[in-house]
């Protein structure tokens, strides 16, 4: 956990957001947004808002066109190879997830502990084998993304942001196209990371994902946030 608890987990201030695609092109303007250590927001907007690029940005994944940005305290400009311990604090799961095909699911869980903390395939493997029971996906370990269904490659993608045991997690979109059950599971299952699950840390988790629909999310312990225009 974070030193300081006083120090937002998040904290962006006027910032503009560039699109994925092309930085130069603005999507978001003007964004002040703090979040604390152990918060829960929702962040809803229409398709093309705008949500997956800021999302992006918080992750480190993008700078920002302007404004600034800090990531535990620290202004996000100055990351670079030195600051990568800092960037393995947040996990992300894209939409779609974006699994490896070539790899099984146990081989993508694991590539975070691989490239992150540079163990080997062997000694990997415990950690992920816990984490897909926990999961239920060990049944799925030995298959390939592509031989099983997306509300299962969703949750796969989950396993593998969370491997690292990261303080915050960004989520995009992700009960989209989820049938009732798995969409059931995923809300039960980020409520109990955002209060503290003994198998992944203990503390509270950070927790910021995006939404096309509030409904779903409907929680008095949630932060709300809406792109407008």
């Amino acid at each position: 956990m974070s030193e300081n608890k006083n120090i937002p987990a998040i904290e962006m201030r006027g910032v503009s957001v560039g699109a994925m695609r092309d930085a130069s092109f603005i999507v978001v303007e003007d964004v002040n947004w703090s979040v604390a250590a152990g918060e829960f927001w929702v962040i809803a907007g229409q398709e093309h808002s705008g949500k997956s690029d800021l999302l992006m940005l918080a992750a480190g994944l993008m700078m920002p066109a302007g404004g600034s940005y800090k990531l535990f305290g620290n202004d996000a400009r100055s990351f670079g190879e030195a600051e990568l311990p800092e960037r393995l604090r947040v996990g992300f799961v894209f939409q779609g997830g974006h699994l490896f095909n070539q790899l099984t699911i146990a081989e993508n869980v694991a590539l975070p502990l691989q490239y992150g903390q540079n163990l080997s395939p062997d000694a990997a493997a415990l950690e992920v084998q816990a984490l897909l029971e926990l999961m239920e996906l060990a049944p799925l370990a030995d298959v390939t993304p592509s031989n099983i269904a997306a509300n299962w490659r969703q949750r796969a993608a989950l396993a593998r942001a969370l491997i690292l045991k990261p303080e915050v997690l960004l989520l995009d979109n992700p009960l989209s196209g989820l049938g009732a059950r798995h969409l059931q599971w995923w809300l039960r299952f980020l409520d109990q990371l955002s209060r503290g699950h003994e198998q992944l840390g203990g503390g509270p988790m950070t927790i910021a994902a995006t939404a096309d629909d509030l409904r779903p999310w409907q929680n008095a312990r949630r932060k709300f946030a809406l792109l407008r225009d």
